[in-house]
């Protein structure tokens, strides 16, 4: 295999080709490649003279902006571990964190409370002094801990290693077909993968510029999209129909947007109605902190709707990624067509959990990475996600798939979108509950809604439950939180298999 870079190695070819171009437009202030890396090596030596070495733990708890940028880089270059913690989160996470991670440094504002034992320190106190020369690395050296949920209860750090971010850096902008006129566009939270490797790091490596906003919002989205000049996004989750619900604007097609990068694939005629009212494509994609490498749909070629399209693969080092389905009990291949349980091969794969050996064998074991999504894969190689190895649903003696009965509710007209769990069943097992929101001003029977699903389902994948929401619980990262859909009666659910018809839901 060809060389793998490091992170120090990344980010001085950068510099070194596009030392003084504009690159970052931040809530804090605008940058070229060349300031923040002076910076980030200013950052070194400031860690270095607080007694921060190769190896060691350092949280960052600072918002999307340049200042996260700098502490970032900074924190890597010394060779050190990243912990990001997103500051909406930090009272009741960072303890847990710090516990967890043994890191000794908090990178946080004045004023941030952080427990007794560790140190704080700003990011404008680790610029004071001169520059330090970047730590020497390796590509399987760990740079971050990306948080998330564990099965146990405890807080999960998924290791990335510097290989892992730089060949997702130089992966981007070649499976958009990216380019030194491209401004990219991202609100998603840099505590996370996509913002961190995908935006920031691919723009640094391509030439592309990034705008990095605070956050999403909807309502300034088109404006900033406009003003910028941006020319991708990338949106996850609920970010694409939240636009969708809004009151159609001239400003959503007065922008430079051609791509925007999202999941997941919504049904055909969704997909259409999103790349007809907004004039960009919508490109579907599929990864997870513990891979960046997951499936990509080919931007040039037509669109494969429902799919989340094909491995992804390196500009450099070739054909690095393959993907199975196999049976989540035995590992073996299922065929063509059924549904079984993900399977990533690449070497942009983490090499585990921090302090978590049993976990970290559970999923890296077949001789890949067991992603815990469901997908069914066709004759032309494209996947398809078939929902959550976890969230399976046992009725009647059979397994289904939430997304499949989700998939049906998207496509009925008068549906936004939709979230589909198990309940609890008094025959035992499960029944089958859809959670539905309806677009603005639409209506519907919720014995229509039956019937639609009875047309298109086989008895044991139709709902028994359907309850209307308002709007979504989502998660940090804008999807549809289904640990917060209550899984118990409630006074608002129509129990399908004994309702008269009610009136229609607004």
């Amino acid at each position: 295999m060809s060389e793998v870079l490091t992170l120090p190695e990344f980010l001085a070819r950068a510099v070194a080709r596009w030392p003084d171009q504009p690159w970052c437009r931040a809530p804090d202030g605008s940058a070229t490649r060349a300031e923040v890396h002076a910076d980030a090596c200013r950052c070194v030596g400031g860690l270095r003279a607080l007694g921060v070495s190769p190896g060691d733990h350092v949280v960052l708890v600072l918002p999307n902006g340049l200042d996260f940028v700098r502490a970032w880089l900074g924190v890597v270059l010394t060779g050190a571990v990243s912990i990001a913690v997103n500051p909406k989160a930090a009272a009741s996470e960072l303890a847990s964190v710090v516990e967890e991670t043994g890191a000794s440094l908090v990178i946080a504002p004045a004023g941030t409370p952080v427990p007794t034992r560790v140190t704080r320190v700003d990011v404008a106190e680790l610029c004071a002094g001169g520059p330090a020369e970047p730590a020497t690395c390796t590509p399987d050296q760990p740079a971050s801990y990306i948080q998330s949920s564990g099965s146990t209860g405890r807080p999960k750090f998924i290791i990335q290693t510097h290989g892992m971010y730089t060949m997702a850096a130089e992966g981007y902008p070649y499976w958009l077909g990216l380019t030194g006129s491209d401004v990219l566009l991202t609100g998603l939270p840099l505590s996370h993968l996509n913002a961190q490797a995908y935006s920031t790091l691919g723009s640094f490596g391509c030439g592309a510029r990034l705008v990095l906003l605070p956050r999403f919002s909807a309502s300034t989205f088109w404006e900033t999209a406009r003003e910028t000049g941006a020319t991708v996004v990338n949106a996850i989750g609920a970010m694409v129909e939240i636009l969708m619900a809004r009151e159609p604007s001239p400003a959503e097609r007065e922008h430079r947007l051609r791509y925007c990068y999202s999941a997941p694939a919504p049904h055909r005629q969704r997909h259409q109605e999103i790349e007809q009212r907004f004039g960009f494509r919508l490109v579907i994609g599929y990864a997870l902190s513990e891979s960046p490498y997951g499936l990509i749909s080919p931007v040039d070629e037509p669109t494969v709707y429902g799919s989340m399209g094909r491995p992804r693969q390196h500009p450099r080092l070739g054909q690095i990624n393959s993907a199975r389905v196999v049976d989540p009990h035995t590992g073996a291949d299922v065929a063509t067509g059924e549904v079984g349980e993900l399977l990533l091969c690449n070497p942009a794969t983490t090499p585990g959990y921090f302090g978590m050996p049993e976990e970290s064998a559970a999923v890296l074991r077949d001789g890949g990475l067991h992603t815990g999504d469901l997908a069914r894969r066709d004759e032309a190689g494209n996947y398809y996600f078939a929902g959550r190895v976890k969230e399976m649903i046992r009725r009647r003696g059979e397994n289904l798939s939430p997304s499949d009965v989700e998939v049906v509710l998207d496509a009925h007209p008068a549906v936004s979108s939709s979230a589909v769990i198990g309940v609890p069943s008094p025959l035992t097992e499960e029944d089958v509950k859809g959670f539905v929101l309806l677009r603005p001003g639409e209506q519907v029977g919720v014995i229509e809604l039956r019937d639609w699903c009875a047309d298109r389902l086989p008895p044991y994948k139709r709902p028994r439950y359907l309850e209307f929401v308002e709007q979504w619980p989502l998660t940090e990262t804008q999807k549809i939180a289904k640990k917060q859909l209550p899984t118990g009666r409630t006074a608002t659910e129509i129990d399908l298999e004994n309702a008269p018809e009610p009136d229609t839901r607004p």
